[in-house]
């Protein structure tokens, strides 16, 4: 039997692969492949997961959400492990699985994906590290990291959106710079987001983006008026804020660098992410992937 590296977090959105291992390892075993399981522990790393990886394996399976997909990613592309990734998504929001037309029902993601051909996507990188969807920074970037993990499990995403109104209180003119080849920019800014993918906490702020284009699609929302502020969010729950947006910068580059004097933290794909300065750019075909429909 072919075998396959399945790495899954039960603590991932409401724990519920837990209960569906047994329809993981039903339909692997009925098209000729052998899963070797992982357990992923809050407080261990993912070194252990990977220990026997040179050992034959056909792909990496992992169940989670984006910030344990981001996780996996990193610890590959450091490891230099250069097999194929596929992922389960059963995390809270899933927003890189959802661009990469993954099925929510365990069961079906797993036929997709024994069925299909490896392709290849672009991965982002922030300085030394990559990401799969996003990087941002500035109003709600850190909600993810400020939102109690019991909180998410019980809630699910409507969690996020009450910590997003909490934030609204701390709504500040952020100045900041960005360097590229395309536009040099300083402005006072509420939110900077740069995608590999397209959505963001389920909302799909970066609609024309492409995840084989070796470009990252960089939103830059100005500091603005509330009216102002107000209109710009109504464009953006009908999706044509990047046409009609008057205080939004949209760009697409291979890389750019950001500076920022403020104490800002930075997010990436969920997770804390780096200090300022930002060195960013798109690994094109960086990532090799079963399961995907683009």
């Amino acid at each position: 039997m072919k075998k396959v590296k399945f790495i899954y977090n039960p603590y991932s959105g409401e724990k519920s692969i837990i209960n569906k291992v047994d329809k993981v390892i039903k339909v692997h075993q009925k098209h000729g492949y052998s899963i070797i399981p992982y357990r992923i522990e809050l407080d261990n790393g993912l070194e252990n997961a990977f220990e026997d990886i040179n050992e034959g394996f056909e792909y990496v399976l992992v169940a989670g959400g984006d910030g344990t997909i981001d996780k996996a990613v990193n610890y590959m592309k450091h490891n230099n492990i250069d097999i194929p990734l596929a992922v389960l998504p059963v995390g809270t929001a899933n927003d890189f699985a959802k661009l990469l037309g993954i099925p929510r029902s365990v069961e079906k993601a797993c036929e997709q994906i024994v069925t299909s051909e490896v392709q290849e996507i672009d991965l982002g990188k922030v300085n030394d590290d990559y990401f799969i969807n996003v990087a941002s920074t500035g109003l709600f970037t850190d909600v993810s990291h400020k939102t109690d993990i019991n909180l998410k499990n019980t809630m699910g995403k409507l969690a996020y959106y009450i910590k997003g109104v909490e934030e609204v209180s701390n709504l500040r003119k952020i100045p900041i710079k960005i360097t590229s080849e395309e536009m040099n920019i300083e402005e006072d800014m509420y939110l900077l987001l740069i995608f590999n993918g397209q959505t963001a906490g389920n909302f799909k702020l970066a609609y024309n983006a492409k995840i084989n284009d070796g470009l990252l699609d960089v939103i830059l929302v100005k500091a603005a008026s509330i009216p102002q502020t107000l209109t710009l969010f109504i464009q953006i729950l009908r999706e044509d804020h990047l046409d009609k947006g008057n205080n939004i910068i949209h760009f697409q580059t291979k890389s750019l660098e950001i500076f920022c004097d403020e104490n800002l933290s930075t997010d990436i794909d969920g997770e804390l992410g780096p200090a300022f300065p930002l060195k960013i750019s798109c690994e094109h075909n960086g990532l090799k992937m079963k399961g995907i429909k683009l």
